[in-house]
């Protein structure tokens, strides 16, 4: 199974399935009988007032709209939404101050009919359109009504005269109770960009689209690899077969993703061949097609047109010789008609491009690419989007992506990441300069990572890239993958993507970016076992191997904390745990299906939505939610410069304190990563670290430990501190200890924790199943229909009986196989720091939030050797000494890492800071 290649409108149609199920007269933020205010530059027009056709419309009475009436067909008259029928249902004789551009709005509600279309509706594609003329101009149909129920629908941007004549034809099932106009402003050119002279600039000549005079050559060349034969071969067959295109020069035309994807191929082909009349081919359909589609105001629909100005452009730079003037001009003018109804405005600043749909191909691909083909004739564009790229993205990016993962998630990562690397290779290609700092060749890794035995991925941001407990899945992202592993030359990367089956959909990109020298490697072992982020989006993963498959015995797990907060699709999981093994034992149960409902603002990016800790103080508010979960911010105002991010602490997240993995870098024994997280939360919390400790044991029978040190202060004593972790599968509790489990093939991994701090006696322990799962104490929310294990989930909820300021809890997971039987856990407080002995390790960390600095002592068990491990030192020289045998050595303490590890037989041991 694969994800769609662009995840987000995977998301819309989930989305459309959830929203439907309300109420049908209940609207995405507004309740019935609400409408806009009059104000000025706002022009209202009721339904009820327009020369209605008594034919076919009459006015209803609607206790939901303000106004009580609205206009509707009449019972038996079948909408004419097609233009079977000219005389339209209402006309409102418009009068505005001045002949101008102007926005229009319209305002509807759905009757009874209405309300069973749209139930059944699966995609934005089922909206209910009316239609719609203007004067004597071309008539159009737009959406009024979209199954998720929101109101009032933005019709469009229209040149009308100052008196104008609009014609209705109205949907069944709609209730039409007023349209509305206000003037229509372009967005403002910042400062910076008015007079921006770019550094780099498009070279003189034809092409320069992904591919210059200089760089032609070679990709003509790499035709003849044997690696690229079948895709060229897929190419010359498409290019070379007639696309039958036919149209009505006076009515609306559809966009058509087929005709587009022939007139690049066409274009792609001409240029590597010069073959002229399938070049010139390409020129006609892009001529005829750009001059009279329309896109209307489909949600998103800002994709399909960006789509359209990209391929344009392709054509116009790729087959740029044979184009006439008049076809240079009817293209020029299209493209500019086509940008102005982006969401990013033309010129392109409604929108920030790091983040949101600015930073999504509008930008990176479409009006780049835009840009550098019309560049002789209109230098300007160019220099709008070069400004956003090189003066606000590049610099962004160079700081964000110093840890190399992407803070959108796995889905939404990457997707918007694909587009930050179309910006990369397309002014690569067309300068052979590399503008983006090159830590944007490390990002790949994150999904490396991020893959798990069974195909799925572990959970980060909006979207599960996963499948029902019983539908085998495998996440396959091979888009952003070819722009990766092509531009960063990674063989390893190179190898998941022709074994994931290549990209099929588009042989044109993957002829132009796929280097055949460079051969697959097979070789995931060749990458360390565990990844630390680093300090900005602050995280590690640990696993005990690379085998993938079903049946691999491998052990994941994942700690979050530390670092900035960039909202948007980025969840509130600061210090949030992951943990895989056979499935995953431990993690994130939200689920994603629409952008800011009640239980996507109050679950699933919440801190309660994830394995990490709570501190409920009563009456705390986060933001437009209305639930209290007790975790950290929520904050969905995102930075857009690094200066930005650096001092405004509402994106603070947290800092990592320390993160260190070994003895061997390739395949370490142990993972450590430590983050102060009192930043991440209100000033209800004065203090709070966590401390993560991943083991390779090394053993079948008990592959990995997790040992987790959380201390906590708040600011109130009556603060509640809750220890939570959720679970898939319905947890056990074993005298005491809590059991997750999960499993593959049938083969169960479990998870055994056992919890050290509260002890026992000072501690409760609750597990929330069914609708409780979704419980955010006061409020209940129910998550949209789906069939992932997530919506049924479990959450574990353990929580100390006194209440103090202060709490330390610290747990140990042992991941076991099946039956097998647990290691013993010993522990101990020395005066620095706790210790937990189990099975050839011994760990010790801090018991208090500071790095140690004082002597302690610890006792290692007789035996055989011990690995030991401390964590939480101070930097600087250290010394061990061995009071049996009476023998001292030293150590250096790195600052950042703040480990020491030894091997050593059982004995005293004391543990001393040389100053």
């Amino acid at each position: 199974m694969q994800t769609s290649s662009n995840p987000y409108q995977h998301f819309i149609v989930c989305m459309a399935i959830f929203m439907v199920l309300a109420p049908f007269h209940i609207a995405h933020g507004m309740q019935p009988g609400t409408q806009a205010k009059e104000a000025p530059g706002i022009y209202r027009f009721e339904a009820a007032t327009a020369q209605i056709n008594s034919n076919t419309a009459e006015v209803v009475s609607d206790s939901r709209l303000t106004s009580k009436k609205a206009v509707a067909l009449k019972q038996g008259v079948a909408a004419a939404i097609k233009g079977n029928r000219t005389t339209p249902d209402l006309v409102y004789a418009v009068k505005l101050p001045r002949a101008s551009r102007y926005r229009m709005f319209t305002f509807a509600v759905t009757d009874e009919k209405g309300a069973a279309l749209l139930k059944n509706a699966k995609t934005k594609y089922e909206s209910l359109f009316l239609r719609l003329q203007i004067g004597n101009n071309r008539a159009t149909n737009r959406v009024v009504y979209v199954p998720w129920n929101v109101l009032r629908q933005e019709t469009g941007k229209f040149d009308i005269a100052a008196t104008d004549e609009i014609k209705i034809w109205l949907p069944e099932g709609v209730r039409l109770e007023y349209i509305e106009f206000s003037a229509y402003t372009p967005p403002a050119v910042p400062l910076g960009a008015r007079n921006y002279h770019p550094k780099v600039l498009p070279p003189s000549g034809h092409p320069r689209l992904w591919v210059n005079r200089q760089s032609l050559p070679i990709i003509k060349k790499n035709l003849d690899a044997e690696e690229h034969r079948l895709a060229w071969e897929q190419v010359k067959k498409k290019a070379l077969t007639p696309f039958e295109f036919r149209f009505d020069p006076e009515a609306e035309l559809p966009f058509n993703t087929a005709l587009e994807a022939a007139a690049e191929t066409k274009a792609f082909y001409s240029l590597m061949t010069g073959d002229v009349k399938t070049g010139r081919a390409a020129v006609r359909l892009m001529t005829d097609y750009l001059s009279h589609v329309e896109f209307g105001n489909l949600l998103d629909v800002t994709r399909e047109i960006g789509r359209a100005i990209y391929t344009a452009s392709l054509v116009y730079d790729w087959c740029y010789d044979l184009l006439t003037p008049e076809e240079r001009n009817i293209l020029c003018r299209h493209l500019f008609r086509l940008a102005d109804d982006m969401e990013c405005g033309w010129p392109p600043f409604l929108q920030s491009i790091v983040n949101g749909h600015g930073n999504e191909a509008q930008l990176c691909r479409d009006l780049l690419s835009m840009s550098i083909a019309v560049y002789d004739e209109d230098p300007l564009p160019y220099r709008y989007c070069a400004y956003t790229v090189l003066e606000q993205l590049v610099p962004m990016r160079a700081f964000e992506y110093q840890s190399p993962r992407h803070n959108q998630g796995i889905l939404y990562g990457d997707y918007r990441f694909r587009w930050d690397m179309h910006a990369a290779w397309l002014l690569y290609r067309m300068s052979g300069q590399r503008v983006f700092d090159a830590n944007i060749q490390n990002v790949r890794r994150y999904w490396q990572y991020m893959r798990l035995p069974d195909g799925q991925l572990l959970r980060d941001g909006d979207g599960v890239a996963a499948g029902a407990p019983d539908r085998p899945y495998y996440w396959k992202g091979t888009f952003t993958a070819l722009l990766n592993y092509a531009y960063a030359a990674d063989p390893v990367l190179k190898d998941a993507f022709m074994r994931e089956g290549g990209l099929p959909d588009n042989p044109v990109l993957f002829l132009l970016l796929n280097d055949p020298a460079l051969k697959p490697e097979n070789n995931l072992q060749s990458l360390p076992l565990t990844i630390d982020f680093g300090r900005v989006l602050g995280g590690m993963i640990a696993r005990t191997g690379w085998n993938m498959g079903a049946d691999s015995r491998d052990v994941i797990a994942e700690i979050k904390g530390g670092g900035y907060h960039f909202a948007n699709h980025q969840h509130s999981d600061a210090g949030a745990l992951q943990l895989y093994y056979r499935g995953l034992q431990l993690g994130d149960i939200g689920v994603y299906a629409f952008y800011g409902t009640p239980y996507d603002f109050n679950f699933n990016k919440r801190s309660v939505a994830h394995s990490m800790m709570l501190a409920v103080e009563p009456g705390e508010k986060f933001g437009a939610t209305e639930a209290n979960d007790g975790g950290t911010r929520f904050n969905q105002r995102f930075p857009k410069t690094p200066v930005e991010v650096q001092t405004d602490s509402l994106f603070r997240n947290g800092e990592v304190r320390s993160a260190d993995f070994g003895p061997s870098k390739q395949t370490p024994a142990f993972s450590y990563f430590q983050a102060d997280l009192t930043s991440a939360y209100s000033k209800k919390m004065e203090r709070y670290t966590r401390a993560f400790c991943f083991l390779n044991m090394q053993r079948p029978d008990v592959p990995a430990v997790v040992i987790l040190a959380d201390d906590m202060t708040t600011a109130q004593a009556g603060t509640e501190k809750i220890w939570q972790v959720n679970t898939l599968h319905q947890p056990e509790v074993v005298h005491g200890n809590l059991v997750l489990q999960n499993w593959a093939n049938g083969v169960v991994g479990k998870t055994l924790v056992t919890t050290l701090l509260p002890k026992a006696g000072e501690r409760t322990l609750k597990v929330l199943s069914g609708e409780n799962t979704h419980e955010v104490f006061d409020h209940t929310y129910q998550p949209p229909p789906t069939v992932l294990p997530e919506a049924r989930a479990h959450r574990v909820m353990i929580s100390p009986v006194n209440k103090n300021r202060r709490q330390r809890f610290l747990n140990v997971l042992q991941v076991m196989e099946g039956e097998a039987r647990p290691l013993a856990v010993d522990y101990y407080e020395t005066a620095a720091s706790s210790v937990i002995v189990v099975g050839d390790r011994v760990v010790s960390v801090s018991n208090t939030p500071e790095l140690i600095g004082k002597d302690f002592s610890i006792r290692i068990p007789p035996g055989s050797a011990y690995q030991v491990l401390l964590t939480g030192l101070a930097a600087g020289q250290w010394e061990v000494r061995d009071q049996k045998r009476n023998k001292t050595t030293r150590y250096t303490v790195t600052t950042g890492k703040n480990t020491l590890s030894f091997q050593s037989a059982g004995g005293a041991y004391s543990i001393r800071r040389r100053r």
